[in-house]
């Protein structure tokens, strides 16, 4: 039986091909574990086949098995058709999600193989990663790379997307079948957000191997770049009146401001009747009101008051970017002396 089949979906990607998979060749379980490659060629225009064939060849002579999907429609499916195309053919126990247009390091496969034996078949696993070109996304790098293992299952409802990056994730194939696979509802869909949340939901876990084991490519054709803020934020809000705010019998939204305020229009009705007060630092907004408009009714609603941070009640909802105020923001948080999970969450 094979043990783990990586599964990579492509797009026009002859131009990342040779590097991404001269990378798997250094991987160093080929000795010990037995590995497949498992591609779809979603309907790619350039010369990506005959590279593929070229490299099926070259993987044969270390016995790993390259196998290949071919999208014969003139039409791409998207990247979830893809990866879902890829895991169909795939024969192996686990699967290790790789983007053609990132390098695996020689250690990531065995790494999240024996991590996974060890902690069990419920999760996701992920690991640190390395960003190129080396000042791209700083921020959001710091974040993934530093959240604590409990932080990994509490930090989901950010703008940020899963805890673990896609393109680091390996996991049992009993996960995806029990999720269902991708959607494949095609560009614009953020598949591996919602098949994150599919996974919580069923009472999945996350864990990240504390090593980098990824070079993950920053460039503008990524197709990220096609899901819009606004798919993503209805996603977010969704999953977190259902986990959070349902259950809760009132909170405190931090931030008077316009993320605050289009966090509570995104409520449902009987969630915004919950919110006690939005909180925030400007002495501006303090000790006044914000007023919603009704847009069905034309009316306007009850006035929400604006308090300092210091007087928000529990729980709170946190609408204010992280390490973007030089520390201001943590700093105020930290003073409260909140557990984060149950005092706060961050939808920021």
């Amino acid at each position: 039986m094979v043990d783990v089949s990586v599964i990579i979906p492509i797009f026009n990607g002859s131009h990342w091909i040779d590097n991404c998979f001269e990378h798997i060749l250094l991987q160093t379980c080929i000795e010990q574990l037995i590995i497949e490659i498992c591609i779809c060629n979603d309907s790619s225009t350039d010369d990506t086949l005959e590279s593929l064939y070229k490299w099926k060849k070259i993987f044969s002579k270390k016995n790993v098995h390259l196998k290949i999907f071919q999208n014969s429609s003139s039409d791409p499916g998207g990247v979830g058709y893809a990866k879902n195309r890829a895991v169909e053919i795939s024969t192996g126990e686990y699967l290790c999600f790789q983007d053609v247009d990132d390098l695996m390091l020689p250690n990531r496969i065995l790494e999240q193989y024996n991590t996974i034996k060890e902690i069990g078949d419920n999760y996701i696993i992920g690991s640190k990663f390395k960003r190129i070109p080396e000042n791209s996304t700083v921020r959001y790098t710091s974040w993934a790379n530093n959240l604590t293992n409990e932080q990994l299952n509490l930090q989901i409802y950010t703008a940020n997307g899963p805890t673990v990056i896609m393109p680091t994730w390996f996991l049992n194939r009993a996960i995806f079948d029990s999720v269902g696979g991708f959607s494949e509802a095609g560009k614009g869909t953020p598949e591996d957000l919602i098949f994150f949340y599919k996974h919580l939901d069923l009472g999945g876990k996350i864990y990240r191997v504390n090593e980098t084991l990824l070079i993950y490519n920053y460039h503008m054709n990524a197709a990220t770049h096609s899901i819009h803020e606004d798919t993503i934020w209805s996603l977010r809000i969704i999953k977190l009146q259902r986990d959070k705010i349902n259950n809760w019998k009132s909170f405190t939204i931090w931030n008077a401001g316009r993320q605050g305020r289009k966090l509570y229009k995104s409520l449902f009705p009987e969630n915004q009747s919950k919110v006690l007060a939005m909180c925030d630092v400007d002495h501006n907004k303090i000790g006044r009101f914000y007023t919603p408009y009704d847009e069905i009714s034309r009316r306007n609603c009850t006035p929400i008051k604006i308090v300092h941070f210091q007087e928000a009640q529990p729980p709170i909802i946190i609408c204010v970017k992280m390490h973007l105020t030089n520390g201001e923001f943590e700093e105020n948080l930290e003073s409260l002396h909140m557990k984060e999970g149950s005092d706060y969450i961050y939808f920021s």
